[in-house]
């Protein structure tokens, strides 16, 4: 890859932005953050990327996109409804319809102003909890999409798609932000920043995720 390049990063200040945001920087000249606020389950989410942008000496941009709180309620943007994972076949109550749809789609046309031509996304498709817009084809289906709506030729990477979180964590690791990940990122879905409350099925991905990679790391 080409390192003189611009890019922006969807950036929501969690486990998996953050590492993204760490890639990109090594990877791309100038990187720039987009964050959305869709009046979110934690407004923490918003101060959290906003301090870890600070902290990195990048720039965040943070934009309105309430509309889909009102269009989409769920468990990541209702206080009444329970976070629970899918069963029987069915997602999982924090599954947000249309999110990553609308947030490439913002982040593509804020990449489209600043210049940049690389939109950085954490979506996963390994431990992705049965999200259909986190999923491989859908990226690629949408970047082609998105380039023929604007006859431009940006490039969506998804650095995570095919790591599990214990993989995840090795490639912060090997990023030298093991520690700045595990401490400084949020990623629970009851608010509580760090290892998080232990309880959600949040905190349970990524927990699991840790144990692997340190005992995986301690025999190695």
């Amino acid at each position: 890859m080409e390192k003189n390049k611009k890019a922006v990063v969807v950036f929501s200040g969690g486990q998996d932005s953050t590492t993204c945001l760490f890639w990109a920087l090594e990877q791309f000249d100038h990187v720039e953050v987009v964050t959305f606020d869709y009046n979110q389950r934690h407004k923490q989410e918003i101060e959290v990327a906003e301090e870890i942008a600070g902290d990195l000496g990048v720039r965040q941009h943070v934009l309105d996109m309430s509309l889909l709180n009102q269009l989409a309620p769920n468990a990541l943007t209702r206080d009444d409804i329970e976070v629970k994972d899918g069963e029987d076949g069915e997602l999982p109550s924090t599954f947000v319809p249309g999110r990553n749809l609308l947030f490439l789609s913002f982040a593509t046309i804020l990449a489209r102003q600043i210049g940049a031509k690389h939109i950085i996304t954490g979506v996963c498709e390994t431990d992705f909890s049965g999200y259909p817009d986190c999923r491989d084809v859908f990226v690629k289906s949408l970047n082609v999409s998105l380039n023929l709506s604007m006859d431009d030729d940006f490039v969506i990477h998804t650095p995570l798609m095919w790591l599990d979180k214990a993989q995840t964590w090795k490639m912060a690791d090997d990023l030298d932000a093991f520690s700045y990940v595990r401490e400084k990122t949020l990623t629970c879905y009851n608010g509580v920043r760090g290892d998080g409350c232990g309880e959600c099925p949040a905190c349970h991905l990524r927990r699991q995720g840790l144990e692997n990679y340190l005992s995986e790391r301690k025999e190695a």
